[in-house]
């Protein structure tokens, strides 16, 4: 074991972390430091101390065919917190697996051969989608980047579109900010919910025209909801009325995907295009278009606490500007300014 890493876990001993926790960053900080030194695996003859950036991205590389998305996430997050205490210490000079675990959090994408699909070929896969629900859920995910378990748990009142379809207690926080969606957060909800909201605040998301009308549809034909919440989307089949779940979500783009060679059984998850695909979109192109990370990272709710508070003071000067102005449009006729309003 290094020094660096040996003193690391020894402070963290003296904090108070459980052996449990210390079992985990002991193990994934060994394994990254026989990277390093390992020159058939990774640069060779490198410490922890002298790494640098890319040092840190190939040792992230190697993780992804053996782990899931999110414990590549976890074990990246170990090493930073690692680096980032040596440095406040004054132990290194620099943390090189900070920009690292920064594109993580910001983007969807941790395999560098996902599919790359463009806002024209996009727009086409939107054409062929017809059906009322089938094309509420795709829009608002390709248009909010939100997850598709948020997605499922939108009541009514989470909505703001301007019209008489808006439910009667839409959230007072939303006042002022028409057209709009608030994603409450995590532990938001008394009933219980198939899927839980992964925010640590709340987000309110712009809706633009294309979307707004999208929903508008939507909601002028929705059955009535069983659910006394009154969930935005509700089942169309078998459960009719019932809150959408996110199996039902997956299945239905699955069901478009497939017919474009955009799905195949057995396929990894880069290639394959799913809900989950989908906040990718919203991230690459979004933050492609307005070159703000932060906005983007404040839409998909990856920010802290102090930052979110930022961009909701700043709601309508910043955040609704830059939206307008750089969000794809994905109907082919349509533009996503400022249009008339239904």
């Amino acid at each position: 074991m290094s020094e660096a890493i040996e003193s690391f876990l020894t402070d963290q001993a003296y904090y108070g972390k459980s052996e449990r926790t210390l079992a985990a960053y002991e193990r994934v900080l060994e394994d990254f430091a026989t990277f390093l030194e390992d020159p058939d695996r990774g640069p060779g003859a490198t410490t922890p101390a002298a790494a640098e950036r890319r040092d840190c991205m190939a040792w992230v590389h190697t993780l992804r065919g053996d782990h899931s998305e999110s414990t590549v996430a976890t074990y990246t997050a170990y090493v930073h917190r690692f680096y980032a205490y040596m440095v406040q210490i004054g132990a290194f000079d620099a943390n090189p697996m900070a920009v690292v675990t920064d594109e993580i959090d910001e983007t969807i994408d941790k395999d560098p051969t996902r599919r790359d699909i463009t806002v024209a070929a996009m727009r086409e896969f939107v054409a062929d989608i017809t059906h009322p629900l089938d094309r509420a859920l795709v829009m608002t995910l390709l248009k909010t980047g939100m997850r598709v378990g948020e997605l499922c748990n939108l009541d009514r009142r989470d909505l703001a579109l301007g019209h008489r379809l808006d439910g009667p207690d839409t959230r007072g926080i939303l006042d002022g900010r028409t057209p709009a969606i608030y994603v409450p957060p995590n532990g938001a909800f008394k009933q219980d919910r198939v899927a839980a909201n992964k925010r640590q605040r709340g987000t309110i998301i712009p809706v633009d025209n294309e979307l707004r009308r999208t929903l508008l549809r939507w909601l002028a034909l929705r059955p009535d909801p069983s659910d006394a919440a009154d969930p935005v989307f509700v089942s169309t089949k078998g459960q009719w009325g019932r809150r959408i779940r996110p199996e039902a979500v997956r299945r239905v783009v699955r069901s478009y995907a497939e017919p474009r060679g955009w799905y195949e059984q057995g396929a990894g998850a880069g290639e394959n295009v799913t809900p989950h695909y989908f906040r990718h979109f919203f991230t690459t192109h979004l933050r492609d278009r307005t070159g703000d990370r932060g906005i983007v990272k404040y839409l998909r709710g990856d920010v802290a606490e102090d930052i979110i508070d930022t961009y909701t003071h700043n709601w309508g000067d910043r955040v609704r500007e830059l939206y307008e102005r750089h969000i794809y449009a994905l109907e082919a006729t349509s533009h996503t300014g400022s249009q008339r309003r239904v």
